[in-house]
């Protein structure tokens, strides 16, 4: 416990960031007309991989269980924002083809 409680201490101008940044998200995604969201989240899925390749950085880097845990998670989470941008994608561009 003592260990998570210094990372966040050591780390706390990150977490403010992150709050920002999520606040920030969802103010842009709120002003997003519904015709264009759709499209507009399977591409920002599918550019998650520079999240991937970020936590494998981290990871490989770490120096604290703490570190490597976060970091194995955004990877996870990361993955499954890739594969379901791509399968998103994927499903709008089948609405498009001609039906044989």
């Amino acid at each position: 416990m003592e260990t998570i409680l210094n990372f966040i201490s050591s780390n706390i101008q990150m977490f403010y960031l992150v709050i920002l940044m999520i606040f920030v998200g969802i103010e842009l995604i709120g002003h997003v007309p519904s015709v264009l969201h759709t499209p507009l989240m399977s591409g920002a899925n599918a550019i998650h991989g520079v999240v991937i390749i970020g936590s494998i950085i981290v990871m490989g880097q770490a120096q604290e269980l703490v570190s490597v845990v976060l970091g194995f998670i955004a990877v996870i989470m990361g993955t499954l924002n890739v594969v379901g941008g791509f399968v998103v994608t994927d499903r709008m561009l089948e609405m498009f083809k001609k039906k044989k």
